[in-house]
């Protein structure tokens, strides 16, 4: 086991963006998904990373090429069925969904498979991070309640960042850290209104079913984290908005960098949530999902207000 990251990303997708530059379209094409770019963030912050995926069809054997030019290892299994994909329009300013599909339900031996290589790679990893597919059709919870289980009772350190079935399925399998937004634990039912008290309790709960430590975003508001006997406002540094999706994903990528040191989550838990605060507000200034310099990470870590409640 070595301070290495396993990205648990089955499904990832292909997009396809166009642009407006100097008056002319301008055409991106890009690995896409939570897990790709969370291990574009880790990969960025200095810790390799080791992403697991199912790959299939045209959009798939795309997805391939277009992986090989990332900074991270990728050991994908092939799937019958095409990888999901989807073309955004941005010559406007803003986002607009020309097509997308997310690609057919991965089959029971495809998963069987895809767990085998996850195992296999978080068992050589300190950190696991299981990230949830673009749509929820495409993979069966049951597979991370396996692998949860599988790497936490081999003492491999899982990380979450999941909703409503997922969530299910990795508590019941065993997970160290989990992130959740507050918008989700208001539609899983978990909390039942959006005050900081409602979400602390929700956390607490979390934290009852085995969990070390919990990160809650909140949108433009202070994220709030639990762990040990602490409970604390995470203020991240103030920074313009580029582009806001993104950032929740970059913000567990900061803290499974951290948390891949493999000592006790109790010890490390304030230096994670300033890399992961830092990464994530970094993030929304930039276009590209997961992206960032880790210089800048480092600077902006400092300017991070972490406040007890």
């Amino acid at each position: 086991m070595t301070d290495r990251v396993m990205v648990f990303a089955p499904a990832p997708i292909l997009t396809v963006t166009i642009e407006q530059r100097s008056g002319e379209p301008d055409l991106h094409v890009h690995p896409g998904g939570q897990g790709v770019w969370q291990a574009r963030m880790i990969s960025a912050l200095g810790v390799p990373v080791m992403l697991c995926a199912a790959l299939g069809g045209e959009p798939g054997s795309l997805l391939e090429a277009v992986l090989a030019g990332e900074d991270f290892d990728v050991r994908s299994v092939p799937r019958q069925s095409t990888s999901g994909w989807y073309v955004h329009d941005r010559r406007e300013g803003q986002r607009e969904s020309v097509a997308e599909h997310p690609g057919r339900a991965l089959d029971r031996h495809e998963l069987d498979e895809l767990h085998n290589v996850a195992l296999t790679e978080g068992l050589r990893s300190s950190v696991a991070v299981l990230s949830g597919p673009h749509k929820p059709s495409v993979v069966d919870p049951a597979v991370y309640r396996r692998l949860a289980a599988d790497l936490t009772a081999n003492g491999v350190r899982v990380v979450a960042d999941l909703s409503g079935d997922y969530l299910a399925a990795v508590l019941e399998g065993g997970v160290s850290f989990v992130k959740v937004s507050h918008e989700e634990l208001l539609d899983d039912g978990l909390a039942d209104d959006d005050s900081v008290e409602s979400l602390l309790a929700a956390g607490r709960k979390l934290r009852g079913q085995g969990v070390e430590a919990v990160l809650i975003s909140r949108a433009a508001e202070p994220a709030l984290a639990i762990w040990s006997d602490t409970e604390c406002e995470v203020h991240p540094p103030p920074l313009s908005v580029n582009e806001h999706r993104g950032a929740g994903d970059s913000m567990t990528a900061g803290v499974a960098s951290v948390l891949a040191r493999g000592e006790p989550v109790a010890s490390l838990m304030e230096q994670a949530l300033r890399t992961g605060s830092a990464a994530g507000a970094l993030n929304v200034t930039r276009h590209g999902l997961g992206t960032g310099r880790a210089e800048a990470v480092h600077e902006l870590m400092s300017r991070v207000r972490i406040e007890p409640l």
